[in-house]
């Protein structure tokens, strides 16, 4: 079993509603561009592919697009937007599940690698990854760099948004390298006295992307780019985020 938390239908059914700015033009352009660019004449496999908010409309340029997907919940909701003949999605975990043929392209995106809990599944994940690839493939995944800066010794949280209509803060566990989402959610009711808010949580294994470079070169993948971004801004010590290729020789 995948040390991944599994989405539930709860989860899934409010999934696309509570991303809409991760899946508005601003931000799903320069996404589309980098992987249609890199999947070029080939096909491309998305690793948790959830309810398929870049598979779908990747798949829309005219890339031929697969997916993994652990939760059914999950691909129940991508179901309701393309028929599986256009868009094939398999069931289970993205470290260990084979989809039949190769690709030019793997991707796993939004922090989504951290899904898995220990050093051992995002090693296999590498891997896994590097056994779908056709030589000359990329793999590419995009991932926070872990805001440990923030953290002041005594500290075991940072906030990451504080908006009239979410309240979101990490707490870490420095030793076990794996840090807690807590999410507040506001939820309003039919008059003033039924505000309210609903708390979620999910845990993650963050990881440097130095240790990601060695995963890769445990898998036979090379690496070929990093950028702080879908728009190719330069990665330096002051970027939050990292968008990383990896490539299999030839």
């Amino acid at each position: 079993m995948t040390s991944s938390e599994l989405w539930t239908r709860e989860t899934a059914d409010r999934y696309d509603a509570e991303e809409t700015e991760m899946s508005s033009a601003a931000v799903l352009g320069p996404t589309l561009d980098f992987l249609a660019g890199l999947a070029g004449n080939g096909r491309a496999l998305e690793f948790a592919i959830g309810t398929g908010r870049v598979g779908v409309p990747l798949r829309e340029r005219g890339v031929p697009v697969a997916g993994i997907e652990l939760s059914e919940d999950m691909a129940a909701v991508l179901r309701r937007k393309i028929a599986a003949d256009a868009l094939p999605v398999t069931i289970g975990d993205m470290a260990t599940t084979r989809v039949p043929g190769e690709f030019t392209l793997v991707y796993l995106v939004y922090n989504t690698i951290s899904n898995l809990l220990t050093q051992d599944e995002q090693v296999e994940c590498f891997r896994n990854a590097a056994r779908h690839l056709a030589p000359g493939g990329r793999f590419v995944i995009e991932l926070g760099v872990p805001p440990l800066r923030f953290l002041p010794p005594g500290q075991v949280a940072v906030p990451f948004d504080v908006s009239e209509r979410h309240l979101g803060f990490d707490t870490f566990d420095l030793a076990e390298q794996l840090l807690v989402s807590h999410h507040f959610t506001r939820e309003d009711g039919d008059g003033a006295a039924e505000v309210r808010y609903r708390r979620g949580s999910s845990r993650h294994r963050y990881a440097w992307p130095a240790e990601l470079d060695l995963m890769a070169r445990i898998a036979g993948l090379e690496r070929e780019r990093r950028v702080a971004d879908w728009d190719g801004t330069p990665f330096t010590e002051h970027a939050t985020k990292h968008v990383s290729v990896w490539r299999k020789p030839d």
